[in-house]
Order: C-alpha cells, then sequence, then structure tokens
C-alpha cells in the first residue's frame, strides 16, 4: 500500500449516490486496491449541495490531497498510481491496457447509461424502495428531505433522464447487446475480460451490470428478487443465466469483500 495515503489528513474522500452503479465502480476499485476512504453519501438531488464546490453536478467524486476527480474512469486511472506491484487496475503491456481501455469506456457510456434508465423505470414508483437505497448512509437531513419531496424528485428523475416505457425497452436492448459482446469476450474461458488478471474491465462491467443482477454481495441493492416487478425479476434471471452476468456474479463473489 502506498503509504502517501495511510495519514488521516490524507484519505482520499468519496462523494457519492450510494446506490449508483458508477460509485459502486469506484468504491470496488478502492478496497480491492485497499485504499483507505471516507464516503460522504447524498441522497439524489440533495448530492448537489456537495458536488457544486467541485464545479461537477454529478458523482462519484474523488477528493484527494493531489487533486479532484469528478469522473469514474479518470478515479481509476489515479488509483491505479497507487496500485501495490503486481495488483494494477490497467495492464502494464500498452496493448492490452488499450483493450482495457476500449471495455471500460463501452461499458460507461453504454452499458451504465442503459441500465439506470432501465432499472428506474421499474423502481421509481417504489417510494419504500427508493428510501432504502437512495438515503443509505446519507446525512438525517437529507433523509427528511426525501420524505418530503420524494414526489418532486421522482418526477425530476424521469423527465431527466426520460424514462419512459419506450426508453426502458430500448435499453435493454442496448444492455442485451453488450451482454452479448461480454459473452463473445469469454467465449474462450478466459478467466478476465482481457489477459490473465483482473482489471478495471472487470471492476466497470461488474458494477454497472449489478442493477439487472442484483448481486447478493452488493453493499446497497436488495439481493433477492422479493417485491421487485415480475416483469423486471424475469429480465434479472434472464441475464443471471447468460455468460456475463454468471461472470459478474462471480466477480462479485470472489473479488468483491466487505468486512
Amino acid at each position: 500500500m502506498n503509504n502517501q495515503i495511510v495519514t488521516t489528513s490524507a484519505v482520499p474522500r468519496l462523494i457519492s449516490i450510494a446506490v449508483s452503479h458508477y460509485c459502486e465502480k469506484v468504491r470496488w476499485a478502492l478496497e480491492w486496491l485497499k485504499i483507505p476512504y471516507v464516503e460522504e453519501s447524498h441522497v439524489p438531488l440533495f448530492h448537489r449541495f456537495a458536488t457544486r464546490e467541485y464545479g461537477s453536478s454529478s458523482v462519484p467524486i474523488l477528493v484527494t490531497g493531489a487533486d479532484t476527480f469528478t469522473d469514474s474512469t479518470d478515479i481509476l486511472h489515479y488509483l491505479n498510481t497507487l496500485a501495490p506491484e503486481g495488483r494494477y487496475l490497467y495492464p502494464t503491456d500498452p496493448g492490452l491496457c488499450r483493450e482495457v481501455e476500449q471495455l471500460e469506456e463501452l461499458f460507461d457510456t453504454k452499458l451504465g447509461v442503459g441500465i439506470r434508465g432501465w432499472a428506474y423505470f421499474y423502481s421509481l414508483d417504489d417510494r419504500e424502495a427508493m428510501r432504502r437505497v437512495w438515503c443509505k448512509g446519507t446525512p438525517w437531513v437529507e433523509q427528511v428531505g426525501f420524505a418530503i419531496a420524494f414526489p418532486i424528485m421522482r418526477r425530476l428523475v424521469q423527465q431527466s433522464l426520460n424514462i419512459t416505457a419506450a426508453s426502458a425497452a430500448s435499453s435493454l436492448q442496448e444492455i442485451k447487446q453488450i451482454f452479448d459482446t461480454v459473452n463473445q469476450q469469454l467465449a474462450d474461458n478466459r478467466p478476465y475480460l482481457v489477459g490473465d488478471k483482473f482489471s478495471a474491465a472487470d471492476i466497470t462491467f461488474a458494477a454497472l451490470a449489478a442493477p439487472a443482477l442484483l448481486p447478493p454481495e452488493h453493499p446497497v441493492m436488495p439481493p433477492q428478487l422479493d417485491g421487485i416487478k415480475s416483469e423486471m425479476a424475469t429480465t434479472i434471471k434472464e441475464l443471471r443465466a447468460t455468460p456475463a452476468g454468471m461472470y459478474a456474479l462471480r466477480l462479485y463473489r470472489e473479488q468483491r469483500h466487505f468486512s
């Protein structure tokens, strides 16, 4: 472990929405690299009071003694500079590194976006489910704000993400296409998506796919299908049964550990 991050004053701060799969991507990388950090979770929309001083309206944000990073991929590249020998997020081989970065970009821009809209289409009307995942670990005043303003918050999220039945159906098709790409990548029984070592590509795929798989090891999402709308539950079961889905679930079992 890099000694520069051990002292309390230098411990990175992760500003997050706990349920965000992009925040989970960063959280997983921090924990896999055994980098101490402090997470500051916020209720969606209220999070902007915490992020605006860093010139961003979105999370994750990682605040470090070196700099502030406002993009999940930029954060992982920074964390890679702190990685202990032999535990890098990006391969040292240039060709393999490019392949990891290309897959990470695909997952970030297509899978992560599509799954977010698809999952919210089925869950936004469930006030109690939203309270559990939006309010986990957040300041009490934001939880009070959620209790008062949830109907308005729900409408704003629906509008900002253009969440409709048509957009959810389109997103699901894109999710399935990405899963097919991963299925093909894994067709030769390789241990990881690129090369023979766990990398940022694996973390990104598994973390961003989590809302459509609900891994039991996930720190925020419910691991069971009870209470989930039947159409969503059926899709989750189908995706879990694909090679890509089974792969992501295996990564959560084997590479995602919580104390």
